[in-house]
């Protein structure tokens, strides 16, 4: 069953869904980039870890380990504390508590290498709850982010979230719901910032690869459209609950109102 937005749908940042369906997405993106291949190319799906605190419940629900985790420190101790009556001395008995702990986050990105020399041609990011709004997380992120700007890599970032601080660039001059950004090393400071509104379709973008090779055309509403049909996201997600943070302008809304109204009746 197809969404029923034109985009990108914003009820898949729910913690609930956004880790499945970020590894997910990746995936998909990496099959529809790599039938576009030459044979010296080939594209590889990596992780990598981040370490976060299991009290950031906005970062950490719908991750099951973490869900688990949190349904153990929650659990009652069923050790009643004695009060004392009168003027008899009772023994003070030890409350149950959870201190914070690191928990492991991993998150998925794209690099499309040299056959042979395995050498990092273009890396695909999508940016997660973690590395835009976890303070350490999106530190960690900015970091890996600044030494690919200053190598030969060609970057293609996805901002899929509405909420929390853009990643940094100059000369944006909308405020759009989603930024996807092409960076060609050969052609930096300046990229292609593709500035999508919620009611728009995701682009077509290309994928740098090196000068003079025919560069893949990645159609992100088309691999969006697929993975939406093929998760059943249509029946799994409750249309009449209100959407996560942040929260939409007036006109947003009754824009969303409009585009829900036949499947909330």
């Amino acid at each position: 069953m197809p969404s029923s937005f034109p985009g990108m749908d914003p009820y898949l940042e729910y913690a609930a869904f956004w880790s499945s369906f970020h590894t997910r997405f990746m995936v998909a993106i990496a099959d529809a980039i790599a039938l576009q291949l030459g044979t010296q190319y080939y594209v590889e799906v990596e992780s990598r870890t981040y370490q976060t605190d299991d009290q950031d419940d906005e970062i950490l629900i719908g991750i099951p380990d973490a869900i688990v985790f949190a349904e153990r420190g929650e659990a009652k101790s069923g050790v009643e504390i004695e009060q004392p009556t009168g003027s008899v001395a009772t023994q003070v008995q030890p409350e149950k508590v959870s201190l914070p702990m690191q928990i492991e986050l991993y998150q998925r990105y794209l690099e499309v290498r040299e056959m042979g020399t395995d050498e990092v041609i273009t890396i695909v990011e999508l940016l997660s709850p973690t590395n835009k709004r976890a303070k350490d997380g999106r530190a960690d992120y900015e970091k890996k982010r600044r030494l690919i700007l200053a190598s030969q890599t060609h970057l293609v970032e996805l901002d899929l979230l509405r909420g929390a601080k853009p990643m940094a660039m100059h000369g944006m001059r909308t405020d759009a719901t989603y930024r996807i950004l092409v960076s060609r090393s050969e052609q930096r400071p300046i990229a292609d910032l593709y500035a999508v509104m919620l009611d728009q379709p995701l682009p077509d973008i290309p994928i740098p690869l090196k000068p003079g090779e025919p560069e893949p055309v990645l159609a992100l509403q088309a691999v969006f459209d697929q993975l939406y049909d093929r998760a059943r996201y249509a029946t799994r997600i409750d249309y009449r609950q209100p959407l996560p943070p942040p929260k939409l302008s007036e006109v947003q809304q009754d824009w969303l109102n409009t585009v829900l109204a036949p499947i909330r009746r």
